[in-house]
């Protein structure tokens, strides 16, 4: 599949993604992040104020770029994510893969920081629902994002 849908949750319209160098170290490492669920884009959207931007971008394939992706949570996962949270770049483009949500950033941080075994992080993601992310790091990147639109979006609870 060269063109696919996704999905980036923000408080405002992002017609023009770019990449943004915050204080903290993300999953993949710096990057535009957006996903293939739109589920997981609200809550993203809505995780602050209870209200949030949805937008939506036409994500077209181009095998010139560097790409990582994970399908599934892997030990190489694991040990990219943590090279990343601890502020070591990459040299990819694009990388794809299941999202370490709070709960499992948690379990990603003891696991860095020597407080639970290998077995155990994975004994403890082991029922954890499915998640996807795609981050983009470069502006060649970004140019294979073509925005669809943004709307308002509330939390449900």
């Amino acid at each position: 599949m060269s063109e696919i849908i996704v999905y980036h949750g923000s408080k405002e319209i992002v017609e023009h993604p770019e990449i943004r160098m915050t204080k903290y170290h993300k999953d993949f490492y710096f990057g535009f992040y957006c996903t293939q669920f739109l589920g997981q884009a609200t809550r993203w959207a809505v995780r602050f104020t209870g209200k949030g931007i949805v937008n939506e971008y036409q994500y077209v394939k181009d095998d010139s770029l560097k790409m990582l992706s994970f399908s599934e949570m892997t030990e190489e996962w694991l040990d990219f994510i943590v090279s990343c949270r601890l502020g070591q770049p990459h040299e990819y483009d694009i990388v794809e893969g299941p999202m370490a949500d709070d709960t499992i950033f948690n379990y990603v941080q003891n696991f860095a920081d020597g407080k639970i075994s290998r077995a155990a992080f994975w004994e403890l993601v082991k029922f954890k629902k499915p998640t996807h992310q795609m981050s983009f790091h470069t502006e060649k990147a970004l140019s294979t994002l073509r925005f669809l639109k943004g709307y308002e979006v509330y939390d449900e609870e």
